[in-house]
């Protein structure tokens, strides 16, 4: 049974050595260093796992051996259990340790783009990840004024409305998509907020992390008290002057800076 299990050791062995040496890549490295109960699910989970936690950064595109994989995620059930726990959380920190005063200053910041609305079904047409974003494309797509909500964002939306907070929306999506942008919350069911914050001419050349906290220190500085953030890009999250608390939804697809 050992020798067995020795040549069968071997040959993963030999096959993953003549793999890296026709065509080496990061996978082929990592399963020669770990042997054969390593796969290529662990490689990309791993890797996603790394996005969120904000240690891969700066990515264009998913790495090719794990578009399929990533394709999966963000249409399975984990997807929406991952997103869901992200919601509850904001919850429970509401529920505990929010003292909203009601005065017309108490804000809450939400992101736009896989936080309220869904880019799934167009990434899902556009390689998962795996094809470097063309922005017209992009553009073209989102003034059709099709995406979907987020069920799960749109309940913890509107349960905010309830409780009297200010809801600011703010995108890095360009001013020129403003009409498309405001259509396509409302027929999904969002409605109600304060105000919409796109990214204008004199911020084109501004990082979205520079543009996103310039946003909040304008609006700290007209008296808003910011509870909390909710965004799917750290670049939505980060950056002084911030709220109270962040929170992040899952997303492996792209990387905004």
């Amino acid at each position: 049974m050992a020798r067995n299990l020795l040549v069968i050791l071997a040959i993963c062995y030999i096959q993953l050595g003549l793999s890296c040496a026709s065509g080496c890549n990061i996978f082929d490295q990592k399963a020669i260093n770990y042997g054969c109960e390593f796969s290529l699910k662990n490689y990309c989970e791993s890797w996603r796992m790394n996005v969120e936690l904000h240690n891969i950064r700066d990515f264009d595109v998913v790495p090719e051996e794990c578009v399929e994989y990533m394709g999966k995620y963000m249409t399975s059930m984990q997807y929406k259990v991952d997103s869901e726990r992200t919601i509850d959380e904001c919850r429970v920190y509401v529920s505990t340790s929010c003292a909203f005063k009601k005065d017309g200053a108490d804000a809450w910041i939400f992101d736009v783009d896989d936080t309220l609305l869904s880019t799934v079904p167009y990434y899902r047409k556009n390689g998962f990840g795996g094809v470097k974003l063309n922005l017209t494309s992009m553009e073209e797509w989102m003034k059709k004024g099709q995406a979907m909500a987020l069920e799960h964002s749109l309940m913890f939306f509107n349960e905010l409305k309830g409780l009297g907070v200010k809801i600011i929306l703010i995108s890095s999506r360009r001013e020129s998509l403003r009409s498309a942008t405001v259509d396509n919350l409302v027929s999904a069911g969002f409605y109600g907020w304060k105000t919409l914050i796109l990214r204008g001419a004199e911020d084109e050349k501004k990082e979205i992390d520079s543009f996103k906290a310039d946003v909040r220190k304008q609006l700290m500085s007209s008296g808003y008290r910011i509870w909390g953030i909710l965004g799917d890009q750290w670049s939505s999250i980060q950056g002084p002057p911030t709220a109270q608390r962040a929170f992040k939804l899952p997303n492996p697809l792209y990387y905004v800076a």
